[in-house]
């Protein structure tokens, strides 16, 4: 099932510029913020059942303009 949604995800926002990111590549963060900063679709794959405390900020909409 994770497969068939990451598939359906990747071909909704191909138009839109997906970036595909995991939490073991070295330039996550740079892409995640990236994403954030310019409204580009982001998905985030490989995640287990704990995240970095890096994303908390972002997960509970704690963004400052």
């Amino acid at each position: 099932p994770q497969g068939q949604a990451n598939k359906w995800i990747k071909n909704m926002e191909k138009a839109n510029n997906l970036q595909v990111i995991r939490l073991s590549s070295g330039d996550y963060m740079r892409t995640l913020e990236n994403c954030v900063q310019f409204g580009t679709p982001l998905l985030l794959e490989n995640v287990g059942e704990e995240l970095d405390p890096s994303l908390e900020p972002l997960l509970l909409k704690q963004t400052f303009k």
